[in-house]
């Protein structure tokens, strides 16, 4: 049986990649985050970084040549941009720039929103932030106010809540505080 370990490699790195531009894209856009985590990007970029190398023994054609190295190239690249950005991931949150305050769940129960406490510390400002829940890693922000400290939610329907008297409707996709461009 012939290994295509150069083919994995570069279709995993491809799709490495599309993950971290949906990252990007869904903080600029503030839409549903349905990326993993940035830990499990860097474990599959390191994986296709290590199948590359492994490829190497089966290139036995000019194209599988090419996409090898296009691979290693790539996913070695890719995997130091991700290493970077897990430190700076492991740095702020050793800080301690996010608190947890409070879990809120709908009537129905259909809806979660988890509220934390962010401080940027001296240099900085601090408010709250809200993030609706979705299945598996999934999340949405949609709550954003600067300078405060105190967290006051009401429901007034399934979809419809009242935060510091502002009121979002989930259903319609709602949000306070955050730029949509």
């Amino acid at each position: 049986m012939k290994k295509n370990y150069n083919l994995w490699s570069f279709l995993l790195t491809l799709f490495c990649i599309g993950l971290c531009g949906y990252w990007v894209y869904s903080n600029v856009y503030n839409t549903w985050q349905v990326t993993p985590p940035i830990y499990v990007l860097l474990l599959i970029s390191v994986a296709a970084f290590f199948l590359a190398i492994l490829g190497f023994k089966n290139t036995n054609s000019i194209w599988s040549a090419v996409r090898n190295w296009i691979a290693v190239i790539l996913s070695s690249v890719l995997s130091l941009l991700l290493s970077f950005a897990f430190l700076l991931w492991l740095l702020i949150s050793a800080l301690g720039g996010n608190e947890h305050i409070s879990t809120v769940h709908s009537p129905d129960g259909h809806y979660t929103i988890d509220f934390y406490l962010w401080d940027q510390g001296a240099a900085g400002t601090f408010g709250i932030r809200g993030e609706l829940n979705g299945p598996l890693w999934f999340k949405k922000y949609i709550y954003l106010e600067k300078r405060t400290e105190d967290i006051d939610v009401k429901w007034i329907s399934n979809s419809k809540v009242s935060i510091n008297n502002h009121v979002l409707d989930l259903d319609a996709g709602d949000t306070y505080g955050y730029r949509v461009k």
